[in-house]
């Protein structure tokens, strides 16, 4: 409809007529030094301008004194983000950033049939798994459906690390050992038995070292690590770790209870494991008489591109599977996934109840979620955009010596770099520069690995092959930048 634009201007700077009426959030204090507030002279009040939203500065002041100073916030300038829509975020100055991170909202941000979902079945019913309901049955079968027999038991959890921890008394009750293999780098979860069982945080800051009874084994990195490559070769020289430990907890512990591994390697810097790693290290952990743990919580639901579970891709079936983190689209849902015979072990008397669990409003939203995933084909998509991505950065990499290794599947890409391919030396300074140089950009991304040196990229399944095009053209632009020349070897 028609409208007015009322502007005061200090200083036309030779302009007649065509002043700008616009500028990026970028120039704002340039702009309103020139363009001072008209409300001044309209007599308009401030309070019925300023909304009760706190600046930045605020924010962080109150999140300094009063919330546990060791939660993280990205980039060297805080984001204040209040909106999200698809694979893009909003801050508070309209700026719009492609998201380049956030592997929760797997089907984008505020998916509206995923909203839609959630407020039907709010307005109508949340309660507990003590009453029966449809939503439960529904969402169970369309889940199981999705993974290989046998494994076609649930358990409905509210987060990954509550996943993880079922999973582990599961283990322990079905082999009534208590022994743990886990991989160096890996991460779990925040409870402290997960803690206990992930190296990236016991053998990081402020960490103490694994306790007795958990056997960390050497990570199947191909690229970093003494055994080079991805082939079959490479990964039964690494699953022989995996033997060994179990050796070890036989003879000093109760024995194996269970491995734990991630179906590709997140914190531990993007890795892909080689070729069938977990069926040769499940062999060794099953003839010790422990069972076999997948955790998919960052890489399931079609994020591979090639399969919908990650495992699937390493040619094994796990025993225990544990999902989290994109099963909600943001919604905090989690599950367990096993056997039978796992299962019905555990129903030994002692009841399991999770008072969020598997409700109606979660199991709503959670088959959304998976309607969204086939009916906008977003598997093929990761697949696609995936390949376009590790095509493309394989490209920068030979332009660039600073990239080492490019590495991935699907919507879940690592980029690590080096200051000498030769020697492997770590550029972790140059990673952390590229986040933020990627942000001025309007892109998100962010760094990961035990040396903070590999560009992590996993967004919303919703990420087009445009964003990704755009991304390549940044980051091709940001490379070629002064401070991040290294010499080629």
């Amino acid at each position: 409809p028609p409208h007015l634009h009322f502007q005061i201007v200090v200083d036309l700077l030779g302009e007649s007529g065509n002043f700008p009426g616009v500028a990026l959030p970028s120039q704002r204090e340039v702009w309103k030094s020139l363009c001072p507030d008209p409300n001044v002279v309209l007599g308009i009040p401030e309070s019925r301008l300023d909304s009760a939203e706190r600046t930045k500065q605020e924010i962080l002041l109150f999140r300094k004194t009063h919330i546990g100073r060791n939660l993280s916030i990205s980039y060297d300038t805080p984001l204040k983000i209040v909106k999200g829509e698809g694979q893009y975020l909003f801050s508070e100055d309209g700026q719009v950033y492609v998201d380049g991170v956030n592997n929760v909202s797997h089907v984008g941000h505020c998916h509206p049939e995923v909203v839609a979902a959630g407020q039907r079945q709010m307005a109508v019913l949340n309660t507990n798994t003590r009453y029966l309901h449809d939503n439960i049955i529904v969402y169970a079968q369309q889940l199981l459906d999705t993974f290989p027999d046998p494994l076609s038991v649930c358990f409905f959890v509210c987060t990954g690390s509550e996943a993880n921890e079922l999973a582990f008394r599961l283990a322990r009750t079905y082999t009534n050992r208590r022994d743990i293999i886990s991989l160096d780098g890996s991460y779990h979860g925040n409870t402290n038995l997960l803690i206990d069982v992930s190296p990236y945080k016991h053998d990081g800051p402020g960490g103490k070292g694994a306790p007795i009874g958990v056997e960390t084994v050497l990570m199947p990195d191909g690229y970093r690590g003494p055994h080079k490559g991805n082939g079959y070769e490479t990964a039964v020289a690494y699953a022989r770790y995996v033997k060994n430990a179990s050796d070890v907890l036989a003879h000093k512990g109760s024995g194996v209870a269970a491995f734990i591994c991630e179906s590709i390697l997140g914190c531990g810097g993007q890795v892909v494991l080689p070729q069938n790693y977990m069926q040769a290290a499940f062999e060794h952990v099953r003839a010790a008489g422990g069972v076999c743990i997948a955790d998919e919580v960052q890489v399931g639901f079609g994020r591979p591109g090639t399969h919908f579970w990650a495992f699937e891709t390493q040619g094994c079936i796990p025993d225990i599977v544990t999902v989290g983190k994109p099963m909600g689209n943001g919604h905090p849902m989690a599950a367990v996934v096993t056997t039978p015979e796992i299962a019905d072990t555990f129903a030994n008397g002692m009841e399991y109840f999770n008072t969020f669990g598997g409700n109606p409003v979660s199991c709503a939203i959670g088959k959304a979620v998976l309607d969204v995933i086939e009916t906008e084909g977003l598997q093929e998509n990761s697949k696609k955009v995936g390949d376009q991505l590790l095509n493309g950065f394989r490209r920068l990499m030979e332009r660039f010596p600073l990239i080492g290794a490019v590495r991935g599947l699907g919507l879940f890409i690592g980029v690590e770099l080096v200051k000498n391919r030769d020697t492997l030396d770590p550029a972790p300074g140059h990673a952390s520069y590229i986040v933020n140089r990627m942000r001025d950009h309007g892109f998100l991304m962010s760094t990961d690995g035990p040396l903070h040196n590999v560009l992590k990229l996993k967004p919303p399944l919703v990420f087009s092959e445009q964003n990704a095009d755009d991304l390549l053209v940044a980051l091709e632009k940001v490379l070629q930048e002064d401070c991040l020349q290294v010499k080629r070897t």
